[in-house]
């Protein structure tokens, strides 16, 4: 018989691949519970913006607990669409993103899940952005 994991908050994942700008903590994933095919985890980002980078074939839903973000994309990150409290996003796989919290002062809050038993982040060169 399967079980059901518990991960209290104090058992989240610290140590995943990080992006400049963003604190990521893996929730739900293979460190935490051995799970076979799906990544969740909470993302904090200070005021401005992440780094440049990318989930490989992975796809990305993102809901907004608080704050307002900018996800840049695009070949040369030149669209953008933003997103606030209870919005959702959705990222394709492979697809190169700069998320920007546009607060002065506060931290944005996101819930991230993959579809991929790690939180597979891929940081690429900073593309151009301005802002």
């Amino acid at each position: 018989m399967e079980r059901i994991v518990l991960i209290k908050s104090g058992e989240r994942v610290t140590d995943t691949t990080q992006t400049s700008g963003m604190i990521r903590q893996e929730g739900v994933g293979a460190e935490t519970c051995g799970n076979n095919g799906l990544w969740v985890g909470l993302v904090s980002s200070p005021p401005g913006p992440s780094g440049a980078h990318h989930h490989g074939d992975a796809e990305s839903a993102i809901y907004v607990i608080r704050g307002t973000i900018r996800m840049h994309f695009g070949e040369n990150l030149e669209l953008s669409v933003d997103a606030t409290d209870g919005d959702f996003l959705y990222v394709p796989p492979n697809t190169v993103h700069i998320e920007e919290n546009l607060s002065k002062d506060e931290m944005v809050e996101l819930i991230v899940a993959r579809n991929t038993t790690s939180s597979l982040v891929v940081n690429v060169s900073h593309m151009g952005i301005s802002t």
